[in-house]
């Protein structure tokens, strides 16, 4: 699978760039998320450096036959109609497994969202994992792995800092993405 993904990425010009030996328990910011390409693309970057990452998508996309292809693909169902504790949900899964990494879109939409949510970064926190800032850029062709964080009690500095390394990332519909 590793050879075909990079297989794949050259045949449609896409590279890997940044620190790619990444944490075996870690959580993934992953932006700017402004088209339903960005899936798949990411899970073929993330297949093509031999790694799985798991995903959270809403509940709404787990019907037959997709609910059996995005379970195999890694991803994890949310109901974002119900305050369940997905915080803590998932720090349960970082506690009992060896190794997990979650990709989560800080955006949580395709459309315009200047208000970023920051379910990631209180995972990363609750589960004592780091931060991977991970960027698709469409206008390079890069999937770019800009920096490891340890998140600290400063939350508002460190998204800041995460921020800071969007900055001159073209999303695939720029319009949709607000830092």
């Amino acid at each position: 699978m590793k050879s075909f993904c990079n297989f794949i990425l050259r045949l449609i010009g896409w590279r890997t760039t940044g620190q790619t030996d990444l944490p075996d328990k870690c959580v993934i910011c992953v932006a700017p998320h402004t088209s339903n390409w960005d899936l798949p693309l990411g899970l073929i970057v993330y297949s093509a450096l031999g790694r799985k990452a798991s995903f959270l998508i809403k509940k709404e996309w787990f019907f037959f036959p997709m609910n059996l292809i995005f379970k195999m693909l890694g991803g994890i169902p949310v109901d974002r109609s119900r305050k369940t504790s997905l915080i803590e949900q998932m720090a349960k899964r970082y506690a009992i497994k060896d190794s997990f990494q979650l990709a989560i879109t800080p955006e949580a939409t395709r459309k315009l969202n200047a208000e970023w949510k920051k379910g990631f970064y209180f995972i990363a926190l609750a589960a004592k994992v780091p931060i991977v800032v991970a960027a698709l850029d469409y206008g390079k062709k890069e999937a770019g792995f800009k920096k490891i964080l340890i998140p600290t009690s400063d939350m508002n500095a460190d998204l800041e800092e995460i921020k800071a390394c969007y900055k001159g990332v073209t999303a695939k519909y720029p319009r949709h993405f607000s830092l």
